[in-house]
């Protein structure tokens, strides 16, 4: 199966060279790497413009509205791949992480897959929030959608650079674009109608800046209390205020 790596942006000029440099050198290479840009004030979208060390060109939508669910989506809506893959611009993922969402998908009773997600920085790993990071993805649907954690559902977020066939992601509507956080959960939620939800016993690694920003006493406690207010049905446009967008 083919894969498509939509990659949604903001400010991301800090990361996003080491991010495609790591995709430069999968093996396999997806059929096609998508960049959606939500308004960029820095070097982002120059700098993904000027990247050559890519073996394969780079689909570029600059400035297509903010909001992740509306970048993810609008990347989607042009991929060809039978598979989509949605990698946030700070993550790096495993050389054969394609092989790995292929394998995953060819077991049909799966529709939605996602990696184990480390936290890291330039001088530590922070092992204490990738541990909850790991077990809020079973903890999440099992306190809040038991019947359907009992069918297979995992909650998946966006720093597990999720995975699904791109035609169950059409079918229940892709992103909910009027969600400004967890639309990563709700997908989840839509596409456990047709299938498991898996995190997959590989490592994916992302910037721990909003942890350096925060701290990790106070990120974990942000993440906890958003997950249980988003559980017990808190509206998503007030949980925004409490996870602000971190340069």
């Amino acid at each position: 199966m083919s894969v498509s790596i939509v990659i949604p942006t903001l400010n991301e000029a800090q990361e996003i060279e080491k991010t495609l440099r790591c995709l430069s050198v999968l093996h396999p290479l997806p059929i096609e790497i998508i960049v959606v840009d939500g308004g960029s004030k820095d070097e982002t979208v120059s700098l993904v413009e000027n990247f050559r060390e890519m073996p394969l060109s780079i689909e570029i939508i600059a400035d297509c509205g903010k909001g992740r669910s509306v970048q993810m989506n609008a990347g989607a809506k042009i991929a060809t791949g039978e598979i989509l893959c949605f990698l946030h611009g700070d993550t790096l993922i495993p050389n054969d992480a394609i092989k790995i969402m292929e394998e995953t998908l060819a077991d049909s009773s799966i529709s939605t897959g996602g990696f184990i997600s480390l936290m890291v920085g330039s001088h530590r790993t922070l092992w204490g929030t990738a541990f909850h990071n790991y077990i809020k993805s079973y903890y999440a649907p099992l306190l809040f959608r038991p019947h359907l954690f009992f069918k297979g559902l995992r909650v998946l977020f966006g720093d597990q650079v999720i995975f699904c066939r791109r035609r169950d992601f059409w079918k229940y509507g892709g992103f909910d674009p009027t969600l400004p956080i967890m639309e990563d959960a709700d997908l989840c939620i839509k596409l456990a109608q047709c299938g498991k939800t898996v995190q997959v016993n590989r490592i994916v690694q992302s910037s721990d800046r909003r942890v350096v920003e925060w701290g990790a006493f106070k990120a974990n406690l942000i993440y906890l209390y958003i997950g249980i207010l988003w559980g017990l049905g808190v509206r998503a446009t007030y949980l925004k205020q409490f996870y602000k967008d971190i340069p």
